[in-house]
């Protein structure tokens, strides 16, 4: 019944890789905000003007130098798991617009009409600001060879939000702050980050053991495209980020001197909750999974890496999950069969087991 490494888990995915300052620096996405010249922005389309903008970033595409590697859906024809899959990734926005174009292991990934006309994303693993830049300069490079994107002499691109404006850069990190926000320190870093001309926000909404944000993680962004060239917004960024680590990692040392029992319990508690539950919520494996990432930052836990941890938060969702269980052959408990949300539930608790297994205390 338990699911294998197979298949939960794509080993050629983006997320499955380590990067620089791992272990406070989840990921890196740098988002560039684009518009075609002589079309409205999309919420201002008339007749066929969205299928028009589609059809041309999807040619555009199909001249670049590998085009093979990319993949163009049209946004209307992916079922509902197709579109949780990609929403909890981060891929597709809110509106999520008509169309999509992903490279294979999934380190690009290009929005059609959603805010903009095209919205280029490109992620990494860790604090890599620059070769996520460097991904997203190449496409928005290939398809200025097919389209003309708007944009003017004193504002830069012309973007549907003025905020974006500018350059059209938007950057963000996935951040794991379990010391900060059980110290109650993360206030004091929030306020440092708004000083740096930045937003911090909680990953997956409010509450569990570290009060302030579910699993202690948290989404560091810039807060406008505006303010200086991309190089300085690069390097805004690139200095919150080794700024987090710094203060994650300095409070890391504090708890492991002046307060081991209170980790030791923290880690355990998540450890026995993996081993011998039989149904785990989405909510608690968020928990589970970052207090098992404290215990192995603490060296309490070994045998797991920083992106094993990674992995875990996007192989735990019920996009995924529902995925699996359509197109996998599985066996249930008789009282638990009907019940589909039980059944994630069940599939989560065994995902968990499994990563566990390579765990050891």
């Amino acid at each position: 019944m338990a699911p294998t490494s197979e298949t939960t888990c794509a080993s050629g995915a983006w997320y499955n890789n380590n990067g620089p300052e791992n272990d406070v620096i989840l990921s890196t996405r740098v988002r560039l905000a684009r518009n075609l010249a002589n079309f409205p922005f999309p919420g201002n389309f008339r007749g066929d003007d969205s299928e028009r903008v589609q059809m041309l970033v999807f040619d555009a595409f199909s001249h670049s130098d590998d085009p093979d590697s990319f993949q163009a859906v049209e946004i209307g024809k992916l079922d509902d798991t197709g579109m949780k899959i990609l929403t909890e990734r981060g891929v597709i926005d809110t509106p999520s617009g008509t169309g999509i174009v992903m490279r294979s292991d999934g380190y690009i990934a290009c929005t059609i009409n959603s805010i903009d006309h095209v919205r280029i994303a490109a992620f990494t693993p860790g604090l890599n600001c620059d070769d996520a830049f460097s991904l997203c300069n190449s496409v928005d490079n290939t398809m200025q060879k097919s389209v003309q994107f708007a944009a003017s002499y004193d504002f830069g691109f012309l973007t549907a939000s003025l905020s974006d404006a500018g350059s059209g850069m938007k950057i963000s990190l996935y951040v794991h702050l379990p010391s900060v926000s059980h110290a109650g320190k993360i206030d004091e870093v929030s306020y440092k980050l708004q000083e740096k001309g930045m937003s911090i926000a909680s990953l997956f909404g409010s509450g569990g053991i570290f009060d302030a944000s579910l699993g202690a993680y948290y989404q560091v962004s810039t807060a406008a495209a505006f303010c200086g060239s991309e190089v300085d917004q690069l390097f805004s960024l690139t200095s919150a980020g080794k700024y987090i680590a710094e203060t994650e990692r300095k409070l890391r040392k504090e708890y492991a001197e002046y307060k081991p029992t209170v980790i030791h319990d923290i880690v355990y508690r998540a450890y026995a909750m993996v081993k011998f539950s039989r149904l785990i919520s989405f909510r608690e494996a968020v928990e589970i999974i970052s207090a098992l990432k404290w215990g192995c930052d603490m060296n309490l836990l070994t045998g797991l890496d920083d992106n094993a941890f990674f992995s875990m938060l996007y192989r735990v969702r019920d996009g995924h999950l529902n995925f699996l269980l359509k197109n996998g052959n599985f066996t249930f408990e008789k009282d638990i069969d009907s019940d589909p949300a039980q059944k994630i539930n069940r599939l989560r608790a065994l995902i968990l087991q499994e990563a566990l297994e390579r765990g050891k205390l």
